[in-house]
């Protein structure tokens, strides 16, 4: 039986610009890097406060990175979605949707991170 969720990969072309997305716009935390028996150069990333993963991987012989619209994203949440938009908008990483309040209250809003794939910001109502 399955136990824990322990990482989601997303495989990249450009890792370094990825890499710089994921600790620079949202400020996660590279916990580390390896190389596979195979040859993937593999980079993860943890969230404050989760204890999941997230493995960033550059394999290209797998051929190239092909993201669909609305194929998948992930869900972070922030503490003041005004603040993370200012934030990742002056490092070249504007809004794509939103933001919008939610019949709860809550916001959410959207933000592309390099390779097409969507990342989703939640804040919390109060």
């Amino acid at each position: 039986m399955v136990k824990r969720l322990l990482h989601t990969r997303y495989r990249v072309s450009d890792l370094e610009k990825t890499v710089h997305f994921y600790k620079d716009v949202l400020g996660l935390e590279e916990t580390r890097r390896s190389q596979s028996g195979r040859g993937s150069q593999l980079v993860f990333f943890k969230a404050p406060g989760s204890e999941e993963e997230i493995e960033i991987c550059k394999y290209d012989a797998s051929g190239p990175v092909q993201v669909g619209p609305d194929l998948t994203h992930l869900a972070f949440e922030v503490e003041d979605m005004d603040a993370f938009a200012k934030h990742a908008s002056a490092l070249g990483y504007p809004l794509s949707d939103g933001p919008h309040t939610t019949s709860s209250g809550s916001v959410i809003a959207f933000v592309d991170a390099p390779e097409g794939y969507e990342v989703e910001l939640i804040q919390h109502a109060k």
